[in-house]
């Protein structure tokens, strides 16, 4: 299968067809879907109505479009006019969107044919993909593993090869996570650099909620950025070239609230090593770092209240407003001391998950335990490590930098300062190529 770039390069010389590509997108997912369950919302009939617009669009010779005749998928959260956005919800299954998210107009308006939308857990609010309505998703690499949620159905088609760039959701490393257990690219942007108008709770019109962001996944590092371009990061400021020896790393092997498994850490260690070995400067701890676990008592409250949309707890009470007020502040204290860390250092590389993809398991996460070298340990606890970035509203992205000795990826994240989400990309970039050397 072709990246995404170079499908449009392949239809724009009239190698091949928009229509071809969708029919062999098509086809994979038919032939390989059926034991993964990732592509649950199919629109076939009219992607290949849209390929065959892009046909006659090139014929006339307008071959313009960064994604020009490119199949992919969407989230399921996203709206795609006359498709269903339910969230994994029985109760929404009869909801179809009135018209397309503005994530969507961008990627139509550059050319992309939406094939369908990828599965999720209910509500978007679980790091495993399963829920009444579609079912549960597979993770490519082995089938009796989680893909990650909650973009789970997203990473898996592209694991799969069904497609080769995805959009997804992140407010708990709903991205990270599954870039990270299926071994894709994936990237969490600067909180509101991209506006997620149209991926809105079922039967709202809202736009989404405090921390969450959305944002391009991708089986290569090319079409990440190129994906991430046609969704609005064109607006942000890319860091001059540099080689990897000119970078300067700060590495997070683990969170004092969650423990990582051994072949983690020792990726991670890794990759430092091969930055130092690259000659950039490489440092295993800090007194810059902000109150890590401040930071992450913080993170849970505001994450709990915003997918709760400031509904009570059970048995407990609502949070009043200068409670929100006093956590916003401490918000952004927290981003101001991150700020002070990156005037020392470019990026952070620390765990996007404390474990490789574990097991199908459908214990509330809350209650969710598992097994970290041969320790039963808390899943919940594991939010600490998409929290680093997603509280101070840091960009980070998500790449593979190993396998483990089950033959499972090994992601981490790259971490940047606010509105560096460049640079974040461009250090993910360096770190796979000097593990890949």
């Amino acid at each position: 299968m072709r990246g995404a770039l170079a499908t449009a390069a392949a239809i724009r010389s009239g190698e091949t067809t928009a229509l071809a590509e969708c029919d062999a997108a098509i086809a994979r997912i038919e032939a390989g879907d059926g034991a993964i369950n990732a592509v649950v919302v199919r629109d076939f009939e009219r992607a290949r109505e849209q390929a065959r617009a892009v046909d006659a669009r090139v014929a006339a010779g307008d071959t313009s479009g960064v994604l020009l005749g490119v199949p992919m998928t969407v989230k399921e959260s996203f709206d795609v006019a006359g498709l269903v956005s339910c969230w994994g919800f029985a109760e929404h299954a009869d909801h179809v969107a009135s018209e397309d998210a503005v994530a969507v107009q961008r990627l139509k308006a550059a050319g992309a044919v939406i094939l369908g939308k990828t599965n999720v857990p209910v509500a978007l609010a679980d790091i495993q993909t399963n829920n009444p309505v579609y079912g549960r998703t597979r993770n490519p690499h082995n089938l009796d593993r989680v893909p990650g949620g909650s973009s789970g159905g997203a990473a898996a088609a592209l694991a799969a090869g069904f497609v080769p760039i995805e959009i997804g959701s992140d407010i708990g490393g709903s991205i990270r996570t599954p870039a990270a257990f299926c071994g894709m690219w994936g990237h969490k942007p600067t909180y509101n650099a991209l506006l997620s108008f149209g991926h809105n709770f079922p039967r709202t019109e809202g736009c989404g909620v405090a921390l969450n962001v959305i944002g391009p996944i991708a089986r290569d590092a090319d079409d990440l950025e190129a994906l991430f371009e046609v969704m609005g990061g064109d607006a942000l400021s890319r860091p001059a070239p540099r080689e990897p020896r000119d970078w300067r790393i700060l590495l997070l092997p683990e969170h004092p609230l969650a423990p990582v498994q051994t072949a983690i850490k020792a990726a991670i260690e890794a990759t430092g090593t091969a930055f130092a070995s690259a000659g950039a400067r490489v440092d295993h701890d800090s007194d810059l770092l902000p109150d890590l676990i401040g930071q992450h008592m913080n993170y849970v409250r505001m994450l709990l209240t915003a997918m709760a949309r400031g509904a009570a707890p059970e048995g407990g009470t609502p949070m009043t407003l200068p409670d929100w007020f006093a956590l916003i502040d401490a918000q952004a204290k927290c981003r101001r001391d991150w700020g002070r860390l990156f005037g020392s250092y470019d990026a952070v590389i620390a765990p996007v998950w404390g474990t490789t993809a574990y097991p199908h398991d459908d214990t509330p996460l809350g209650e969710r335990l598992l097994q970290l070298d041969g320790i039963m340990a808390p899943a919940g606890a594991q939010l600490a490590y998409p929290g680093l970035a997603t509280f101070p509203m840091l960009p980070a992205t998500s790449v593979r930098i190993g396998t483990d000795a089950q033959g499972l990826p090994i992601g981490v994240q790259v971490i940047a300062d606010y509105n560096r989400d460049w640079t974040a990309i461009a250090i993910a970039r360096a770190a796979h190529d000097l593990m890949r050397s």
